[in-house]
């Protein structure tokens, strides 16, 4: 049986939005367009925030200025929808607050929500914005450096692991970009180093994707009670699930598009 992709996601803001397209966009090392695009900081002020927006290295040792699942669970509860260049705040589905994303003024306004909804984020945050250096962490050596990626998951691994806990896991708590379905528990681990063709884009298989505590979150919630990274540890000792790729081409891909490996 061949691989072939069950679902695609993406992440409009950092860490705290979740959204499920059928086709998506994809920019030489860059990712799919739209992916994390934006992103909250605290302990910035705005001349800060923009250095940090516009420049990789003045990105570096700030990361933990960020807001996170890791740092900042509550967030969680919420989800952002970006479409036409407006940017939707959801809570349980009902919407609270749309702004246009261009204006920074809107993008503080949105902040300041966040704040009001949540006691335990105290200001200043700051929602950034930078499209073409999306707010990625992602290190694919023991260097600081960090790379733009896209996350894919094997929907049979997700299932070989709730099997074996014998609880149900939520793919979206692993947050995966391109998942797909057809292929073995796990074998996707094995790609590491080899070229993945999807749809006449191919993608560099840069590492595993070793997990925080983010995925110990149910989805919409701050339940943080399934203790599923110490779950991994326990069953396969690892942290791991999914695999980073890095996009090698420009080009589109869609739900049922097959996954073809270079070997």
């Amino acid at each position: 049986m061949s691989a072939t992709i069950s679902s695609i996601n993406y992440c409009p803001v950092k860490s705290v939005s979740f959204q499920t397209i059928e086709k998506c966009e994809i920019k030489k090392n860059i990712g799919i367009i739209g992916d994390r695009i934006f992103a909250f900081a605290k302990d910035l002020d705005q001349e800060q925030a923009k250095l940090f927006e516009k420049s990789p290295d003045e990105r570096k040792g700030k990361w933990n200025k960020v807001l996170t699942l890791k740092n900042s669970p509550v967030l969680n509860k919420y989800n952002f929808l970006f479409k036409e260049n407006k940017l939707t705040l959801t809570f349980k589905d009902k919407e609270i607050l749309t702004i246009n994303a261009s204006e920074l003024s809107e993008r503080q306004l949105l902040s300041n929500k966040i704040v009001e909804l949540e006691d335990s984020l105290k200001e200043p945050i700051v929602l950034m914005k930078n499209e073409e250096l999306p707010f990625f962490d992602t290190s694919i050596s023991n260097k600081v450096d960090f790379i733009n990626s896209v996350s894919l998951l094997n929907i049979q691994s997700i299932n070989d692991f709730q099997k074996k806990i014998d609880k149900k896991v939520e793919i979206s708590r692993f947050r995966g970009n391109i998942c797909i379905d057809g292929v073995k528990p796990w074998e996707e681990q094995e790609w590491v180093g080899k070229i993945v063709k999807i749809n006449n884009v191919s993608f560099k298989v840069e590492k595993k994707i070793p997990r925080c505590v983010a995925i110990n979150l149910k989805p919409q919630t701050d339940d943080n009670s399934l203790n599923l990274l110490q779950a991994l540890k326990k069953i396969y000792n690892h942290f791991d699930m999914g695999i980073y790729l890095t996009a090698l081409d420009n080009g589109k891909v869609e739900v049922g598009n097959k996954i073809e490996i270079n070997q």
